[in-house]
C-alpha cells in the first residue's frame, strides 16, 4: 500500500469484510428507521423524500462521530501539532454520498434503503450543495480538508457559515440573474452547533494608550461596536474512516437580538437594525464590493473569520500547552489565498496585547507560525484596502500595520537599501491614487513560507508580484502545485470508470492512486478501449439526459462532447471559445460537402454580480446557443448548452462525461486550474494554452495526448508590450474577421443589433488578454481535435493514457508535501 495512505483498523476490515452482509445491513436500516422517528419525527408511511434524507444523514453521522473524538482525543495524547487552514471558501458539495463512501457504507446503506423501497441516488440528489464557496479556490480548500484527513492530520478548517453563501444562478432570455442560496433552509444534517464557543469581534472605536512602568506604552482598543462570532462544527472524514478532522464555521450574532427600549417606542424596525447589522457579516459570500457599503463589509468579513478562528486556536493552545510561546511550535496556520491576510495583524495584536508579549517575540512567533498561498496575479485579487477605511474599521490593526511597515523599511535601509522607488514597491502601504494596505505584502512579511500553486504560476509570483520582497527574501516563495481528491472525482463522481479499473487493476487502486500506471500497457488493447468507451458512453447518455431536462435541448451523447465549465472571466476566455463555435457554425453551413466531427459545446459557470463584461459573455453565449441550436441546416452537428447554477453536483455530471477540457486561458493568468486535472483523470484530453498546471499535465500525460497551443507566457507580455491593437491580426484572419462582424452587426442579437458591438470594438483596439491574437492557433488546435476523434483507436489510446498517468495530481501528493516542507507535521499511519 502507497504510504501516503493510512492502514485500515480491524474493526474497519471487519466491517469492510462484511460489505453487505445481513448483518451490518440490518443495522444500519434500524439505524435510519431510528432517527426517522427520535430526530424527524417522522413516521415512515408518512415521510417524504426529503425526512428519510435527513434521516440517512443523521445515521450515517452517528457512524462517522465515534471515529471524529476518537480522532480529538488521539491529537490531544499524541501531544500532535496542529494544522489550521484558513479559507473564506470551502466548496465542500453534498455529503451524503461522500461520507458514506469514505466510511465504506455506500453499498451496505443502499441495500439497507432498498429493503425499504427507498432509492439512495433519489435521496442523494435532495441534498442541496453547501454554498460555501464560487470555484477552484473553495473546492481546492474542500479537497485538502479531505486529503487532511485521509493522511491523518490534525487539522482544522476555519471559515464563514454563510447563510446563502454565492448567490443561485438563474438565465433568463440568456442573461445572468442572482438570487440568494436557500441551501440552510431545511437545516443541515453534518454540522453541529457550538454556541458556546462564541468570541467577541470588534470594530470601530478608539485606541488609547496606558502608560507601564517598564516597556512601551501599552495600547488597549477600545472597540465602538461588537460582534459574536459563534461556531458550527462539520466532520470531514478521511478514506476509511481512520481518521476525522473539523471544519469549523462562524456565524455572526448580535450580542443583543433585540432593542427592546426601541422596540416597545414602536420602532420595530429600529429595533432590529444592530442584528441586521451583524448578522450581515455572514449572509452572502463575496458581497459586491462596487459601493463604499459593501466594500466595508468585505473587510468586516474577512477580519470576522480571522479574528474568531485565532481567538480559537489560542484558547486551544493554551488550554492543552498553557504557555503561548510555544504556539509556533505547535500550530501551523495556512492562509489560503489573500483573504485572511488581516489574521497577521490580528495575531500580533493578540500576542502584544491581550498576552502581553514584546514586540520582537511576538513578530517571531506570528511568522514562524504562518504560511500564505497566493493564488492569483491579478491585482484586484491581491486585496489592497483604503487606509482611511481600515483607520475607521480597524484603528488598532492600522497601528500595528504601520508599525510592521516602519520596521520592515527601517530594516531594509540598514542593509543599503536607499532606492526610494525599490522601498516604495516593498512597503505595505501603497502611495498611488489614495493610500492602501497591501495586503498580499502583509501575508508575505508575516509568513515563513510563501506558496504558489504550479510551477509556472510560482516562477510568475517570484516574477511579477512579489519579485521585490522575493529579492529580499529569497528563499520564502516556494512552489506546491494543486490536486484533486480522486475520491470525490473519480471513485463518487465516475462509478462506472471506477468498477471497470477494480475489475483490471484491482481494488487496491482505491488505495494508491499511483496504480493507475498499471493502465498504460492497456492503452493499446482494443478490448479494453471499447470496455473504457462504454463507461464514457454511460456517463454521456447521463449527461445529455440533464441537459434534456434542464434546458430541453437534445443531444447526441456520442458526439464530441467539448467542456469548458469554471468562473465566468475574461483571462479564462470563454470568449475565445464562443468565437471559435461561430467560426465551426459558419463552417457547417458553408461547407455541407465536409465530414464534420459531431460536437457539443457545454459552458457553466457563474459571473460576479457586478461583473458586466462576463455576464456579457454568458448572455453572448446564450445567444449563439439559440441560433446554432435552431437552425436546420445544421443537421445536429453542432449543439450548443449553457448548463446555469454550476456547483459542485453539477460538475460530478459533466467532468466524467467530458471527451475535451478547455483551459484555454491567457499565458501567465490561470494559477493553477484543477478542473483540468479532473477532467484528465477521468479521461478527458485538454486541449490548453502553456498556463498554470497545463504545463505539469503536459510533462505527465505526454505531448501526443494533449492539445497545446497558442501564445507562450514570454510572447504574451511580448505582444502587450510591442502590439498596439488588434486590426492587423483581424485584418490578416478572413475566419476571426467574419465571427467577429456577425457578433458586432448581431447576427446573434437580431432584437438588439448593437448589443455586442462594445465587446467587438474592445477585442479590436484593446485585447488585453489576446483572444484575437491566439484565435487562429486555437482554431487550428480545434480541427488538430478533429482529426484525432475520427481515429478512434487512437482517441481511447490517449484517453486511457490521461487517466493512467494523472495519480501525480491527487491532493494527498499536495498535501504530503505542505506537511513536509511548510508545516512541519509527519503523515501517519493509521
Amino acid at each position: 500500500m502507497n504510504e501516503l495512505y493510512p492502514a485500515v483498523s480491524t474493526e474497519q476490515a471487519s466491517e469492510s469484510a462484511l460489505g453487505a452482509g445481513d448483518d451490518l445491513v440490518a443495522r444500519l436500516r434500524a439505524a435510519v428507521l431510528e432517527k426517522l422517528t427520535y430526530s424527524v419525527g417522522k413516521d415512515r408511511n408518512a415521510a417524504s423524500e426529503r425526512d428519510w434524507f435527513m434521516a440517512v444523514a443523521l445515521a450515517a453521522r452517528d457512524r462517522i462521530v465515534d471515529d471524529w473524538l476518537t480522532s480529538v482525543r488521539g491529537n490531544y495524547r499524541d501531544n500532535r501539532r496542529r494544522v489550521y487552514y484558513l479559507s473564506l471558501e470551502f466548496l465542500i458539495g453534498r455529503l451524503l454520498v461522500d461520507s458514506l463512501s469514505n466510511t465504506g457504507l455506500l453499498e451496505p446503506m443502499r441495500a439497507a434503503l432498498a429493503g425499504l423501497d427507498i432509492d439512495l441516488d433519489k435521496l442523494r440528489n435532495i441534498e442541496p450543495d453547501a454554498a460555501l464557496g464560487n470555484g477552484g479556490l473553495g473546492r481546492l480548500a474542500a479537497c485538502f480538508m479531505e486529503s487532511m484527513a485521509t493522511l491523518s492530520i490534525a487539522a482544522h478548517g476555519y471559515g464563514i457559515r454563510y447563510d446563502h453563501g454565492l448567490f443561485r444562478q438563474t438565465i433568463s432570455d440568456g442573461w445572468q440573474h442572482e438570487y440568494p442560496e436557500d441551501w440552510l433552509d431545511f437545516g443541515n444534517p453534518w454540522e453541529f452547533s457550538r454556541p458556546e464557543v462564541n468570541y467577541a469581534i470588534g470594530f470601530g472605536g478608539v485606541v488609547d494608550s496606558k502608560p507601564r512602568p517598564h516597556g512601551a506604552p501599552a495600547q488597549i482598543w477600545r472597540p465602538s461596536e461588537t460582534v459574536e462570532a459563534v461556531a458550527y462544527d462539520t466532520p470531514v472524514v478521511g478514506w476509511r474512516g481512520v481518521h476525522v478532522n473539523t471544519l469549523r464555521l462562524w456565524s455572526a450574532r448580535a450580542p443583543d437580538p433585540l432593542r427592546l427600549d426601541v422596540f416597545n417606542q414602536g420602532d420595530y424596525v429600529g429595533a432590529l437594525a444592530d442584528r441586521m447589522r451583524a448578522e450581515s457579516i455572514s449572509k452572502v459570500l463575496y458581497p459586491s464590493d462596487s459601493t463604499p457599503a459593501g466594500q466595508e463589509l468585505r473587510l468586516r468579513q474577512e477580519y470576522f473569520f480571522a479574528s474568531a478562528s485565532l481567538q480559537d486556536l489560542i484558547r486551544r493552545h493554551l488550554k492543552q500547552h498553557g504557555d503561548i510561546e510555544t504556539l509556533a511550535e505547535k500550530a501551523a496556520i495556512q492562509l489560503n489565498d489573500t483573504h485572511p491576510a488581516i489574521a497577521i495583524a490580528e495575531m500580533m495584536r493578540l500576542l502584544v496585547d491581550a498576552h502581553g508579549l514584546d514586540w520582537e517575540k511576538a513578530w517571531q512567533i506570528t511568522q514562524a507560525t504562518f504560511s500564505y498561498t497566493n493564488h492569483t496575479l491579478l491585482p484586484e485579487a491581491l486585496e489592497t484596502w483604503p487606509a482611511p477605511l481600515m483607520e475607521r474599521l480597524l484603528p488598532r490593526h492600522m497601528q500595528i500595520i504601520y508599525l510592521i511597515n516602519a520596521l520592515h523599511l527601517d530594516r531594509l535601509r540598514r542593509e543599503g537599501y536607499d532606492d526610494a522607488g525599490k522601498l516604495a514597491s516593498l512597503s505595505l502601504i501603497d502611495e498611488h491614487n489614495g493610500r492602501h494596505v497591501r495586503m498580499g505584502h502583509l501575508a508575505f512579511l508575516g509568513s515563513h513560507k510563501v506558496n504558489g500553486v504550479s510551477a509556472l504560476h510560482t516562477e510568475l509570483v517570484k516574477q511579477t508580484v512579489f519579485r521585490d520582497l522575493n529579492e529580499i527574501f529569497p528563499d520564502r516563495i516556494v512552489n506546491k502545485t494543486n490536486g484533486v481528491t480522486f475520491r470525490r472525482w473519480l471513485i463518487e463522481a465516475n462509478p462506472q470508470l471506477t468498477r471497470l479499473l477494480c475489475e483490471t487493476i484491482g481494488p487496491s487502486v482505491l488505495d494508491d492512486f499511483s496504480e493507475l500506471k498499471k493502465l498504460e500497457p492497456l492503452a493499446g488493447d482494443l478490448d479494453f478501449q471499447k470496455r473504457f468507451a462504454a463507461a464514457k458512453l454511460a456517463n454521456k447518455e447521463a449527461l445529455a439526459k440533464l441537459i434534456a431536462d434542464r434546458l430541453l435541448v437534445k443531444v447526441d451523447p456520442t458526439a464530441l462532447f467539448d467542456v469548458q465549465i469554471k468562473r465566468i472571466h475574461e483571462y479564462k476566455r470563454q470568449l475565445l471559445n464562443i468565437l471559435e463555435t461561430i467560426a465551426l457554425y459558419n463552417d457547417i453551413r458553408a461547407q455541407p460537402m465536409r465530414d464534420f466531427v459531431p460536437r457539443v459545446k457545454i459552458f457553466a459557470g457563474k459571473a460576479a454580480a457586478s461583473y458586466t463584461q462576463a455576464k456579457l459573455i454568458i448572455k453572448l453565449a446564450n445567444d449563439v446557443a439559440r441560433v446554432v441550436n435552431n437552425d436546420p441546416t445544421v443537421r445536429d452537428l453542432l449543439k450548443v448548452v449553457f448548463l446555469p447554477n454550476y456547483n459542485v453536483s453539477l460538475a460530478e455530471s459533466i467532468i466524467p462525461a467530458a471527451d475535451l477540457s478547455e483551459q484555454i486561458s491567457t499565458a501567465g493568468m490561470e494559477a493553477s486550474g484543477t478542473g483540468n486535472m479532473k477532467m484528465t483523470l477521468n479521461g478527458a484530453l485538454t486541449i490548453g494554452t502553456l498556463d498554470g498546471a497545463n504545463i505539469e499535465i503536459r510533462e505527465k500525460v505526454g505531448d501526443d495526448n494533449i492539445f497545446i497551443f497558442g501564445l507562450t507566457t514570454e510572447q504574451v507580455a511580448e505582444h502587450r508590450q510591442n502590439v498596439a491593437d488588434s486590426c492587423e491580426t483581424i485584418a490578416n484572419s478572413p475566419i476571426l474577421r467574419e465571427v467577429l462582424d456577425s457578433v458586432a452587426h448581431g447576427v446573434f442579437s437580431p432584437d438588439d443589433r448593437n448589443r455586442y458591438a462594445q465587446l467587438v470594438s474592445v477585442l479590436t483596439y484593446h485585447d488585453h488578454f489576446l483572444v484575437t491574437a491566439d484565435f487562429d492557433a486555437y482554431y487550428a488546435a480545434q480541427r488538430a481535435v478533429d482529426r484525432k476523434w475520427r481515429d478512434r483507436k487512437s482517441w481511447q489510446r490517449s484517453a486511457i493514457l490521461n487517466t493512467a498517468r494523472a495519480s501525480w495530481f491527487s491532493s494527498d501528493r499536495a498535501i504530503a508535501e505542505y506537511a513536509e516542507e511548510i508545516w512541519k507535521v509527519p503523515v501517519r499511519e493509521g
